[in-house]
């Protein structure tokens, strides 16, 4: 962006298939795409063994 006033956009990437099937095209997914998550299997079990807070003691 060399126009600092340009307005961003953003577009999804290519998908495959209709309704319930349809799916980001897997090919067209990079690094840029945002689709990494290295760390998302860490975080799931920290949010497993995370117990949740009890909402009748909450007091509304």
């Amino acid at each position: 962006m060399s126009d600092p006033f340009e307005r961003g956009a953003a577009y999804p990437p290519p998908t495959l298939g209709e309704g319930c099937t349809l799916r980001y095209d897997p090919d067209a997914l990079t690094e840029d795409s945002g689709t990494d998550f290295p760390g998302a299997a860490e975080l799931w079990e920290t949010m497993l063994n995370t117990p949740m807070p009890d909402e009748s003691e909450s007091g509304d």
